[in-house]
């Protein structure tokens, strides 16, 4: 039967991209850019305690948990396809000093974390975070002396802690302070400790971004006085962006990440194409929080919201993504 002609006159087009928008077969033939469970990683707040878990009220929907609660949580990010957790510890106050030296603590929370999901849920991977701020009475992701925020000194700290973490059995550390020089510190530590097939997935870029807040409530990590400029990037600078990748890069990193992402996908974008190693990007807690307070007022459809962004951040060229919406978007996707 002949297609029925819809109008007398027609454009003389030879092109006409609309063709390959026709249906959602069609669309699906021509998309460009997939998003899948495994290109999630799933954040996780521990805390003390047995099967118990708190509210964040600045993240909705998320929690701290107890390692009992964690490890059920990780066995259901598992099991929809989601293949890595990053882990972030709430630390006591009584047991924070200056120094972070809690973070060593063989028996400390998150290395008993670690533990517990390497046994309980062999084939997922674990990833743990560097930095001193949860640890510090400072707040610091480094160590603080008369106000200002020491670079070699809190490299050697950082070294330390990324051991231990390797240690109790992390499969990539993650070191998100922003130190000069302590990637490639990491990796000799590391190697010279025997952990040469342990990973590191650096926060290469990091900006100084006003969307940490409900980290940093959730944490109780917020510094103790001033702020972590002089060490987290400035959000006018791209150009610096990639040279603090590809200093990381040839420091040993084995993977980039960009944080945050949705205010910085230019930035994903030109680091994606300036590095031969996998890059991440970090979905940060603000921006979670935007979208669920937007989607609660009922002024957005908040799944589509979800998938869009995670989506963008995708076709800006980040190869995974951290997002507090890993759970939702890959039950989603499935």
């Amino acid at each position: 039967m002949a297609r029925r002609k819809t109008h007398e006159k027609r454009l003389s087009l030879r092109s006409r991209p609309r063709r390959n928008r026709g249906s959602e077969a069609i669309r699906a033939l021509a998309r460009e850019t997939e998003l899948q469970p495994s290109d999630l990683i799933l954040p996780l707040f521990v805390m003390d305690g047995k099967n118990r878990q708190a509210a964040i009220t600045s993240m909705p929907g998320q929690f701290r948990m107890t390692r009992d609660r964690i490890v059920a949580t990780a066995r259901r990010a598992h099991g929809l396809g989601i293949p890595a957790v990053a882990l972030f510890p709430v630390i006591k106050g009584a047991l924070k000093d200056r120094f972070a030296r809690e973070s060593l603590n063989d028996s400390g929370l998150l290395q008993t974390t670690v533990r517990a999901l390497k046994d309980e849920v062999p084939g997922l991977a674990v990833i743990t975070d560097v930095a001193m701020d949860p640890y510090s009475s400072d707040g610091h992701d480094g160590l603080v002396e008369n106000g200002r925020v020491l670079n070699d000194e809190s490299v050697g700290i950082l070294a330390a802690m990324a051991v231990a973490q390797a240690r109790a059995g992390a499969d990539f550390v993650a070191p998100s302070d922003m130190m000069d020089g302590r990637v490639g510190a990491i990796r000799a530590a590391l190697d010279a400790e025997g952990f040469a097939e342990v990973g590191i997935l650096s926060y290469a870029v990091k900006y100084a971004s006003s969307l940490y807040g409900p980290f940093r409530e959730a944490l109780d990590s917020a510094p103790r006085s001033g702020d972590k400029k002089t060490y987290q990037m400035d959000p006018a600078n791209k150009r610096e962006a990639v040279r603090e990748a590809l200093l990381d890069v040839r420091e040993g990193a084995d993977i980039v990440m960009v944080k945050p992402a949705l205010a910085y996908l230019d930035v994903i974008a030109e680091v994606r194409a300036r590095v031969n190693v996998p890059v991440a990007a970090y979905q940060v807690s603000g921006e979670y929080a935007m979208i669920k307070a937007a989607a609660e007022k009922g002024w957005i459809d908040g799944r589509k919201a979800m998938a869009e962004t995670l989506l963008s951040i995708r076709r800006a060229g980040a190869d995974m993504i951290l997002t507090y919406f890993a759970l939702e978007m890959a039950e989603t996707l499935g």
